[in-house]
């Protein structure tokens, strides 16, 4: 279902955005046209396809990059907390936000 003018307006007031007439007319252009291609993408007939945890596994064998997961810098809790206003047993105190 494309939008038309009065939704590109009604959205611009919900964001609080002044649009023009032509920045309004070159969203209604964009959003219709992003619609339409996920009207294209929904009418691709996918059933039996696995999904893919990443697109170019399709074509080759794909493993993530990850760094071994090592202390790099030492634990020097007093220096981190030197600045803190407020400190308890170790740990940061915060205002209470919650009642």
């Amino acid at each position: 279902m494309p939008l038309i003018s009065a939704d590109i307006a009604r959205i611009a007031n919900l964001a609080r955005l002044e649009l023009g007439a032509l920045e309004s007319e070159r969203m209604l252009t964009q959003i219709n046209g992003f619609f339409d291609l996920v009207e294209k993408m929904r009418a691709v007939d996918t059933t039996g396809l696995l999904a893919l945890a990443h697109p170019v596994a399709a074509i080759q064998d794909i493993r993530l990059r990850l760094r071994d997961d090592t202390v790099s810098e030492a634990d020097d809790r007093q220096a981190n907390q030197r600045n803190a206003p407020a400190l308890e047993q170790g740990l940061f105190l915060v205002p209470r936000v919650i009642e």
